[in-house]
């Protein structure tokens, strides 16, 4: 029980400074690489400067760092968890683009690269051909294209490494979920040393990626560089040279090549040094920030001085991330960790309620808001409801109101009913039932004919004489092909997107919840000594039982749209959430099932359970068996 004049932290003063330790740890590995490569670009006229890191080399190194680091801000600014549902790609882009975020993507990735491109040009030797101004003689000062062509590459880079960041959706957490085990089990899956050694291995896939990536932008800019930008370029260019070197007023451009074979090479290098810094950071944020929610073996929120009421703030946060990561650490407080459990059982003296009836609470809206989700699918948004105006008292009129009959009642009026009797009259003629075409025999002849003609062409496209079936057709032909695939709309987007809801939906949020109210329930008969729980199972079978069954029949049901060309009906977060509640119906089922009279529970009630969670029903005994047949004698 926690004092009343105690303060409750709130649940991110244990998460941030979590976060920001894992941050540091990121950042730390881009350091380390952005070292190496400061030493790798030193020219070593010296053996001590040449690696000493207070010197040039070690300001290389800063600028380096910080070209990679901008991606690690950007990830801080950025990161979800969940995915982004929506029915296709198409959608996610109509919802997105005109967010501040895909602007801030787009610069910050080109900023990066412009940045890194200026460090590795200033690093090189004069005879490398990468300097910005050449000079001819004294006087004669002219733009060097080959470090303009080499700029422009690294923006497009930056471009085409951010529209992959955001159609991938990188800024994606993966968190993860505390699965029911034999004991209190520690998981050493999320120390520091483990995943250092998990990130070493992802290295080779690192290379892998990097150089595919630095092939494919290096053939854009060979595409892109030439044909549209390369003008343009050139004259801002010299916009901005020319205030600072004597350059000559013309603006044409240069008549040779400017990307040559060493300076591709030079630049694939460096587009590759690049690559492997973006992708390690990547790799490396999103496997650090989703360490387990805990300090030194121990939840984060056993440091508090209302270690329960720091939780419950967590699990009733507003944003997902904060929620998520709670839950997780509840299922973990209640799988590994009994001191933590006791106190959530005999926490009674709360202002709103004992801390198990809030976690039951919480846990259960949780599970529910499934079957809300479900059911909202395809239903268009409810319109919202006008003000209600408030009804104005109208004014006794005290005078007559004002004629508004024409002034010459005499020619109007004829020429009104003139007007409608010829209107009548053509009525009549044009649209009166049984009347016949007036059409001349030779036109009623070519439209039949072109009709026709027009059934025919698409009788032999198609194999039938449908329009609808013609359009279809021909739409299908275009999603077989690239072009399609944003428009395709997948079994699996469109579970998720019915199943999790909008705009972002995490499968672990569920899942935890699932866990954590099962082996809490579960927990209960050993160490619940106030019996609170009790009370609840019920209601906690009960509830599991009808989700399960209403997901498990959505999903059956859930039919492959046919803009999805593939038609493969698999989607393993949707099986992983079915397969957690069904475990903690088979947890409940086992501890609780001989209670069942007792905790009024039905027959139908533990059946239906049973059928949910595919456990089998128990065998009679023999001694129940013998006493029947005794009864019936």
């Amino acid at each position: 029980m926690a004092p009343a004049s105690v303060r409750r932290p709130p649940y991110k003063d244990f998460l941030q400074p979590a976060l920001h330790r894992r941050f540091s740890t990121t950042a730390l590995i881009l350091l380390a690489i952005a070292y190496v490569y400061a030493i790798g670009l030193a020219r070593w006229n010296s053996f001590l400067w040449s690696w000493f890191p207070i010197g040039p080399t070690g300001i290389r190194a800063a600028f380096l760092w910080f070209s990679g680091s901008l991606i690690l801000i950007l990830r801080i600014a950025q990161y979800h968890p969940g995915y982004r549902t929506s029915d296709s790609a198409y959608d996610t882009f109509l919802k997105h683009y005109r967010n501040f975020s895909t602007l801030e993507t787009i610069v910050t990735y080109a900023f990066s690269a412009w940045l890194f491109a200026q460090v590795y040009i200033f690093s090189q030797s004069k005879d490398s051909g990468l300097e910005w101004v050449t000079y001819l003689s004294y006087e004669r000062q002219r733009l060097n294209e080959k470090a303009v062509a080499f700029t422009t590459h690294f923006a497009i880079l930056g471009a085409y490494q951010a529209i992959r960041h955001l159609y991938l959706d990188n800024d994606r957490l993966f968190l993860g979920v505390a699965k029911p085990s034999e004991g209190a089990v520690q998981n050493n899956s999320s120390d520091v040393g483990t995943l250092m050694k998990k990130f070493w291995g992802e290295m080779p896939k690192i290379f892998w990626e990097s150089l595919n990536q630095t092939l494919a932008s290096g053939i854009l800019t060979l595409v892109i560089y030439p044909l549209f930008l390369r003008k343009a370029v050139w004259r801002l260019s010299l916009f901005f040279f020319r205030p600072f070197f004597n350059l000559p007023k013309t603006n044409y451009v240069p008549y040779s090549w400017p990307i040559s074979f060493s300076s591709f090479i030079s630049m694939a290098l460096a587009s590759f040094m690049l690559l492997i810094v973006w992708i390690a950071g990547n790799t490396a944020f999103t496997m650090f920030m989703v360490k387990e929610p805990t300090k030194d073996h121990r939840p984060f929120t056993t440091g508090s001085k209302d270690p329960n009421g720091s939780l419950l703030n967590g699990l009733k946060h507003k944003k997902l991330f904060f929620k998520c990561f709670a839950m997780w650490e509840l299922a973990l407080i209640a799988r590994d960790f009994p001191e933590r459990r006791k106190a959530i059982y005999e926490d009674l003296d709360r202002k709103d309620g004992p801390a198990w009836s809030q976690v039951y609470s919480i846990c259960l809206d949780i599970l529910k808001s499934l079957e809300t989700n479900i059911g909202n699918y395809g239903k268009s948004p409810q319109p919202v409801a006008a003000p209600v105006a408030q009804p104005v008292e109208e004014k006794v009129r005290t005078t007559a109101p004002l004629k508004e009959d024409p002034i010459y009642l005499g020619g109007p009026s004829r020429r009104r009913n003139f007007r409608s009797e010829v209107e009548r009259a053509v009525t009549q003629v044009a649209v009166a039932p049984g009347q016949g075409s007036h059409l001349s025999p030779f036109a009623k002849r070519t439209v039949d004919a072109a009709k026709h003609q027009l059934l025919e062409v698409q009788k032999a496209a198609t194999g039938t004489d449908d329009t609808a079936s013609l359009i279809r057709t021909w739409a299908l032909k275009g999603l077989h092909k690239w072009v399609g695939i944003p428009f395709r709309q997948e079994y699996r987007r469109r579970m998720l997107n019915a199943v999790l809801g909008g705009p972002y939906g995490e499968p672990s949020l569920f899942i935890n919840a699932a866990y954590a109210l099962s082996m809490l329930t579960s927990h209960s008969l050993q160490e619940d000594k106030y019996g609170n729980v009790q009370r609840d199972i019920a209601t906690i079978i009960r509830t599991l039982t009808n989700v399960t069954k209403k997901l498990e029949r959505f999903k059956e049901g859930f039919e492959v749209h046919w803009t999805d060309i593939e038609g493969v009906k698999e989607c393993p977060e949707v099986e992983a959430i079915l397969e957690a509640l069904r475990e903690a119906l088979r947890r409940l089922i086992v501890e609780f099932g001989p209670y069942a009279r007792d905790l009024r529970l039905t027959l139908t009630d533990m059946r239906l359970a049973r059928e949910a969670a595919n456990f089998p029903e128990p065998q009679p005994r023999m001694d129940d068996l013998l006493d029947l047949n005794q009864w019936k004698r």
